[in-house]
């Protein structure tokens, strides 16, 4: 019985790593590239998930995530129709909480960070925000399914005018383009 009393609930495990596979939607950069529509219904991506408890619920996450889209730009009067293929990668750090405890984890996730456009010789790195949420299904202490939706918004470009200052207040205007992507995953996370 004493034992009962001074029983110490098992810690979780201070460090998960979990590489993924998944789906990205969305990509407004390949019509910013070509000042076309472009059609691109989405692509496969995968990439890799480590996480290192600092709380009882809070974890610090480091995020990278990797999709290889090709899409057909339309003719043009000059050309015909060129097959691109465009590589996008995410490079994001930022927190995971989870919700509850138990063998389901319902949690969410913030990340900030860098994209990496490459296409056929020229590369582009932007900044990017990134927030989601999901579910940690354990199977055992040290071995879990990750399933886990996520958005992107990556700057693409930007300007901005001072419109008038006068002494101590200037107004400005800011002009911002915005890609949004959404990525759905399913991992393995295994725990040390």
């Amino acid at each position: 019985m004493l034992a009962t009393v001074l029983a110490v609930p098992v810690q979780a495990q201070t460090v998960e790593v979990a590489p993924f596979g998944g789906y990205r939607f969305g990509g407004g950069f390949y019509e910013i590239v070509t000042g076309a529509s472009v059609d691109v219904d989405g692509a496969p991506s995968y990439g890799a998930l480590l996480d290192v408890r600092i709380g009882e619920d809070l974890f610090v996450e480091g995020l990278f995530t990797h999709q290889q889209a090709s899409f057909t730009l339309p003719p043009s009067l000059d050309a015909s129709q060129t097959r691109w293929r465009v590589d996008v990668e995410h490079y994001l750090v930022g927190g995971l909480r989870e919700m509850m405890p138990g063998r389901a984890r319902p949690f969410l996730t913030g990340a900030v960070g860098l994209t990496r456009y490459a296409s056929q010789g020229d590369n582009e790195i932007r900044f990017t925000l990134s927030a989601g949420g999901g579910v940690k299904l354990f199977a055992t202490q040290h071995l879990a399914l990750r399933l886990e939706g996520r958005g992107y918004a990556t700057f693409v470009n930007g300007e901005g005018d001072i419109l008038f200052c006068t002494p101590g207040v200037c107004i400005a205007s800011f002009d911002v383009g915005v890609v949004w992507q959404a990525e759905f995953t399913a991992a393995i996370a295994i725990g040390f």
